[in-house]
Order: structure tokens, then sequence, then C-alpha cells
């Protein structure tokens, strides 16, 4: 598999929309959760992509494979926060489920470069 660009990658793209997605849905969470959950989960939604992008960047499948790893450990990060989210009644379940959904279609992605790349 040769990608010359991150931005090539499907699950780079998709995990932008997952950005958006977690940036859209937090925008009304409360004011003083600015600096606690909101901040929380964009931060783990902006490092999936950011981490993609900089393993591809790097000269060896196994800096690759590891920053991919991290990602896939931030996508949990923000699946665990989205449902902190809905049990502080911060989204209503509709939201959840299309962040979830998102989040799922993007481990799939990260799931599959993984194993290819192994």
């Amino acid at each position: 598999m040769t990608v010359r660009n991150y931005q090539e990658l499907i699950v780079w793209q998709r995990a932008m929309d997952l950005v958006e997605d977690v940036y859209k849905t937090t925008k009304d969470f409360p004011r003083e959760e600015l600096y606690a959950l909101t901040g929380q989960i964009r931060r783990a939604a902006v490092s999936i992509p950011s981490n993609i992008a900089e393993g591809q960047g790097r000269r060896t499948t196994a800096d690759f494979l590891r920053h991919l790893s991290i990602a896939y450990g931030s996508l949990r990060e923000v699946e665990t926060q989205a449902l902190i989210a809905r049990r502080l009644n911060y989204i209503v379940q509709a939201r959840l489920e299309e962040v979830m959904n998102r989040a799922g279609e993007v481990g799939r992605l990260l799931n599959g470069l993984m194993a290819s790349l192994a």
C-alpha cells in the first residue's frame, strides 16, 4: 500500500468528520464544562486524525502502527466521553447514536488499516 499523503486515507477523512461531529455536539454543553468534559472530548477527537497523520509521516511501519494504536485509544476516549455526556443529559440519544456510529466507522477503518500493515 503506497500512500503519498495522509489526506488520501479514508480513515483520516472519516476521523476529520468525527471531529466536526464532536465540535457540533459539544457547542451546547454547559458553560461550566468548557474546561472539563467539553475540552477533553474535543482534544480526544482532534487526537485521532492528528495521530493518523503523524504516523503516516513517520518513516517506519512500526511507528505508523504505534500512532494508529494511539488514535484508536483516543477514539475509545471519545466514545466514553460521549456516553458520559448522555448520562449527564448534555446530548440527546439520537445525537449520541450519530457520534457513536461515526466512531464505530472510524474504529473499523483503523482496525482494517492496522491489520493491513501488520
